[in-house]
């Protein structure tokens, strides 16, 4: 797994194998492998640094209405799984290979192409139960306890094949066999113990929270078959070894419990749409497969799909098209967020300001707090050159939410034409820091705090130099640092 193995690479970096002294960053103390390996908040330490590291190498996809789906399904499977306690982050990452992945402290992830591989939302929520249940079980802990005590050549070794991976994959799985090769076995049963483990939890919590249990063993097979006609392993197969024991294990488990059909989600089909129409590399191929699928009656949902449309026909250039399908879409649904951000974005382009202001209100008068909206109105604010109004509802997010990066862009780009330049330099230090551009967030730090000075300037100073210190440290304890 490839993100397994940049956590171990952050690992190895701050344990000085980058060629720094060990005084210089210390690891948590994972403690006697007889007892917890790492405490939650140490957990949650390394979960963000790993993350930080993800930001910087991997695209994510910044897509509030995919981003809110996901956390609000991940989190109805946490809260079947009963670890109230743990804290998780649900992402998406924009790569089209079928894979998904859970780090210290809660952060799971998973590919646009894993999602657009299951036809069903049970399918979608099987593999996410899979990933809580490593964390739940703290699979990925011990896994780090069990790669600590490994000597250093080994963890050397796979420093080895992430690098080379990156420039070669032949190369790279190579030199990760190689190394591996001596103590292959006892990693093979460690991983096939915790994928069984996490297989029956996983079912449990997907039948908890009111899913088909039996997809787990559903979207295992459909794994499979993809593996058969494809000249590259799945990423997931490769991390996630399924036998055909397993597989019948699983829906063996599964039958035991009383039967529950789960009808998918408009939610999920919309999220659905609209990855593949955002994702793919042709967009008039996306176009083309959406228009076939309603033509031969084969859309799941007939309203997602033309919702898929529009968003293809509007990466396509095509405006106008996508305007009759939107506005069709919100006349008959007209509380839906996406269709109506969707048709406000439309207006912001082609140049209707009024109407994209009005539709981004209108939609926030029902859902003050919706983020897809808010983001929305605030592009539309400073396109109509009322920038005080747009620090004033990002402010009002702020209170109750956490402020994305997209949020601090616009702030940022509001602060300015307020003629408010620090306050622009911390807002764009901080977008620049969650896409993991730390030498670009430092130095918008550095600029403001060359900039700052007076009495009226003080409290802000003062922020703008601690934070500009956290980075700086932050940066000095970053493996390969950039």
């Amino acid at each position: 797994m490839r993100a397994f193995l940049l956590l171990l690479a952050t690992l190895i970096g701050a344990a000085g194998l980058a060629g720094r002294s060990d005084a210089q960053v210390r690891l948590p103390d994972f403690g006697d492998s007889a007892e917890a390996a790492l405490s939650p908040a140490d957990e949650r330490v390394l979960g963000e640094a790993f993350m930080r590291e993800i930001r910087a190498r991997l695209t994510l996809v910044d897509d509030p209405l995919v981003e809110q789906y996901i956390q609000s399904l991940g989190y109805r499977l946490v809260a079947a799984s009963g670890q109230y306690d743990l804290g998780f982050t649900f992402f998406v990452v924009e790569d089209d290979s079928l894979n998904a992945f859970a780090a210290p402290g809660g952060f799971i992830g998973l590919n646009s192409g894993m999602i657009l591989a299951t036809t069903s939302e049970s399918e979608l929520a099987s593999v996410l139960a899979h990933e809580i249940a490593h964390v739940t079980q703290r699979h990925i802990v011990r896994a780090i306890d069990h790669a600590n005590r490994s000597s250093l050549p080994v963890l050397a070794g796979v420093l080895a094949a992430i690098v080379l991976g990156t420039q070669d994959i032949e190369a790279g799985h190579a030199t990760a066999a190689a190394v591996f090769g001596a103590t292959a076995q006892s990693g093979i049963n460690f991983t096939r113990q915790n994928e069984l483990e996490a297989d029956r939890v996983g079912i449990r919590i997907l039948a908890e929270a009111g899913f088909d249990p039996r997809e787990m063993a559903g979207v295992f097979e459909k794994l499979q078959i993809a593996a058969r006609y494809s000249t590259r392993l799945p990423e997931y197969l490769s991390t996630h070894p399924f036998t055909t024991n397993r597989i019948a294990e699983a829906r063996d488990r599964a039958e035991r419990l009383p039967y529950r059909q789960h009808a998918s989600s408009e939610s999920y089909h919309l999220v659905r749409a609209r990855l593949l129409a955002n994702t793919a590399v042709d967009a008039q191929q996306a176009l083309d497969q959406l228009l076939d699928e309603l033509s031969g009656d084969r859309a799941q949902s007939p309203t997602a799909n033309a919702y898929g449309q529009a968003v293809a026909l509007a990466r396509l250039g095509r405006d106008g098209e996508a305007r009759e399908v939107l506005e069709g879409l919100v006349e008959s649904h007209p509380d839906n967020v996406a269709f109506r951000a969707e048709l406000a974005g439309n207006a912001l382009r082609t140049g209707s300001l009024e109407r994209a202001l009005a539709l981004y209100s209108e939609g926030l008068d029902m859902y003050p707090d919706d983020r897809v909206l808010v983001r929305g109105h605030a592009a539309a604010l400073n396109a109509a050159g009322r920038p005080a109004e747009t620090v004033e509802l990002i402010d009002r997010y702020g209170q109750l939410y956490a402020i994305d990066s997209e949020m601090y862009r616009l702030r940022a780009d509001a602060y300015q034409k307020l003629g408010r330049t620090l306050e622009s330099r911390a807002d764009l230090a901080e977008y620049y820091y969650r896409a993991g551009l730390f030498g670009q967030a430092i130095e918008q730090l550095r600029r403001a705090s060359r900039e700052s000075g007076g009495e009226t300037d003080f409290y802000a100073s003062a922020r703008i130099e601690a934070r500009l210190e956290e980075m700086e440290t932050e940066l000095q304890q970053r493996p390969g640092r950039r």
